[in-house]
């Protein structure tokens, strides 16, 4: 349940906001023809309105409902917002009316919007508010280290259920042994693997070594770590700030994709560029393909392979098939004239064009465009053991390119440094991941299949 909400929650949000600004637009319509005899609204300003309220609510971070995002900062939110849609609308469409009452319109859906969306904001938050009191849609989490502060803090946990803040106890070596604390702090890594972690609260204070080794273990294990300041924070990550009543703690691994609003602009743009390609490429491709592949040998059209996805849940991957079937697919990479490599399959390969059917894995949403590359399971199960933060690429979803692969790791992976340099251009990508990132990446990978094909075989 946490995760499914987690995951269709920002897209029920954002299309109940503009169908409930649809119908204050409607309504206003309606009362407009019937006491004035206003003319007929077209479809062109249900486009406008729309468009430029998703952009004003995205722009201005409107859609923004954490945990700790109290039902104020909506209500200030919405009039700010709709001044600023009012002002774009006067300058693109009240010009082309003919009628001299249409910035008088223009108030009047201002007007009927702010009720309507107010209470659909508020009736949300409040929604969410009573889900999480009910014990539904919570984080599961620790507190490492016992101090004034943050025994505070476990306080607030339990007295704003509505954060949905599952508190499971405190970890510390001072002061193992009062109610709630389950041990010393070593015990944290002997236990931590049962407890299904979603959040790690942890004091400044504690020693620096320590704060590292638990960040490094949260960062494999996709848990959020949240620190407790005492004013002396030192660290590299770029940091924001959470506010549990009147805590502060520091948001220490978030990264860009956190964002809901950031998640919608990266699946739209792969929903649309994936269902182009399909419709207009795969369409004929997988039966012209399919045909080669079943002439030159016998076997499937596609090769299924499961594959380690976003969090590590196993997903199946697509290929065409290009090698002769064998009992090694899984765990030994292809090389330099391999001769499980069919002819029709070294062209697919030396092409990349046997990576095509991965577009249906962005499709169903195992895959995005851009990601860091899936490898077998086996090899990643090899690599964790052998490369710092290997995990850590799991952060997002796999995709077809990546920034490693037009930076030339494309292909066998010959020894740790190419895998440690591919790991490192991951968590590069991961942490500084913008939709402008995505498209320049996509436009190198087409010139890169283009001039560099010697990797891929």
């Amino acid at each position: 349940m946490k995760r499914r909400f987690h995951k269709y929650f920002p897209w029920l949000f954002v299309l109940g906001d503009l169908l409930v600004l649809a119908l204050g637009l409607s309504v206003t319509a309606l009362l407009f023809s019937y006491f004035i005899n206003y003319p007929e609204i077209n479809l062109a300003l249900y486009g406008y309105f729309l468009l430029f309220w998703l952009l004003i609510s995205v722009g201005r971070k409107d859609y923004k409902i954490g945990r700790t995002t109290e039902v104020g900062f909506t209500l200030k939110q919405l009039p700010e917002s709709l001044i600023w849609l009012l002002g774009l609308l006067s300058i693109f469409w009240v010009p082309t009316q003919e009628h001299p009452l249409g910035i008088f319109f223009l108030i009047g859906v201002a007007v009927i919007s702010v009720m309507f969306l107010g209470l659909f904001r508020v009736g949300v938050h409040l929604a969410l508010k009573q889900y999480r009191i009910q014990g539904k849609n919570y984080r599961n989490a620790i507190i490492l280290g016992k101090s004034g502060v943050s025994n505070k803090l476990s306080q607030v946990f339990k007295q704003r259920r509505d954060f949905g803040i599952n508190f499971l106890g405190f970890y510390d070596d001072l002061d193992n042994r009062s109610i709630n604390v389950r041990g010393g702090l070593p015990q944290f890594f002997e236990e931590a693997k049962d407890l299904d972690l979603d959040l790690i609260y942890i004091s400044e204070s504690l020693d620096a070594k320590f704060i590292k080794k638990v960040m490094d273990y949260a960062d494999d294990k996709y848990i959020k770590v949240k620190v407790i300041p005492n004013g002396n924070l030192q660290l590299e990550k770029n940091l924001s700030f959470s506010k549990y009543g009147e805590f502060f703690v520091i948001n220490v691994n978030d990264i860009p994709l956190d964002n809901m609003m950031n998640r919608v602009f990266k699946r739209v743009f792969d929903v649309i560029f994936s269902l182009f390609v399909v419709i207009f490429i795969l369409s004929w491709m997988i039966p012209l393909v399919g045909i080669l592949i079943k002439w030159e040998s016998k076997g499937p059209i596609f090769f299924i392979q499961e594959r380690n996805g976003v969090n590590n849940e196993v997903f199946r991957c697509l290929k065409f098939r290009s090698m002769t079937p064998n009992d090694y697919a899984d765990t030994k990479q292809a090389t330099k004239n391999d001769p499980r490599v069919t002819k029709i399959g070294a062209f697919l390969r030396s092409t990349s064009l046997d990576e095509m059917p991965q577009f249906l894995n962005v499709l169903i949403g195992d895959m995005s465009i851009v990601g860091p590359r899936p490898h077998t399971i086996p090899m990643n199960q090899t690599f964790q053991l052998q490369v710092e933060k290997y995990n850590s690429r799991h952060k997002i979803k796999p995709g077809i390119t990546g920034l490693a692969q037009v930076k030339g790791y494309r292909g066998e992976i010959e020894n740790l440094r190419q895998i440690r340099s591919r790991v490192r251009l991951d968590s590069f990508y991961i942490q500084n991941w913008t939709i402008w990132m995505d498209i320049n990446i996509c436009i190198r990978t087409i010139i890169e299949l283009v001039y560099n094909r010697e990797s891929a075989y």
